[in-house]
């Protein structure tokens, strides 16, 4: 009993000593990575068999979109901070390939609401349903406790430690 305790202390503390090794930069960045990584990994299966149809520029756009809510033509453009032309111009691509629809505004005829269309969202599922994994294994593996401040700690980066972009609550 006293090695099983004595081996778990050194095992804490060999946990301790590598977090504080490593940077709270480099942790973050190296879970960005991961994510993204993952996330490249799922788009390229899908482009050999030609399910994908995205550029990398239409891709960024669909996910600005997506941030906004149901953004004007404008609001996209300034969120971009892009012309309102060139946010035409890829509006309409996205349109084309099935990403997106336009609706005018009851107001305000000469303004279009961007809607995001069921194959958006079967191409979003690429990275949502990795997030749900990575949740799940949190789950399984941290306590109560730990979730919470977790949780708590990712609320307080999203409300108040990233103000250069807002999202629309969702």
């Amino acid at each position: 009993m006293q090695q099983a305790r004595e081996l778990k202390k050194k095992r804490e503390q060999g946990i301790e000593a590598e977090i504080m090794a490593q940077t709270l930069e480099e942790i973050l960045n190296s879970v960005y990575l991961k994510f993204k990584l993952q996330f490249y990994k799922r788009v390229f299966q899908r482009l050999q068999s030609r399910e994908a149809t995205l550029s990398t520029s239409e891709t960024f756009c669909v996910e600005a979109i997506d941030a906004l809510g149901t953004p004007t033509v404008s609001e996209f453009a300034k969120f971009l901070n892009i012309s309102v032309a060139n946010a035409t111009y890829k509006v309409q691509n996205l349109e084309k390939k099935g990403y997106l629809r336009k609706e005018r505004s009851e107001e305000d005829r000469r303004e279009s609401y961007l809607f995001l269309t069921d194959r958006f969202f079967e191409y979003k599922n690429l990275h949502t349903s990795y997030t749900n994994t990575v949740i799940q294994r949190v789950s399984k593996t941290c306590s109560p406790e730990e979730i919470s401040i977790f949780k708590h700690v990712l609320e307080i980066i999203n409300d108040e430690l990233t103000p250069e972009v807002e999202l629309q609550k969702k």
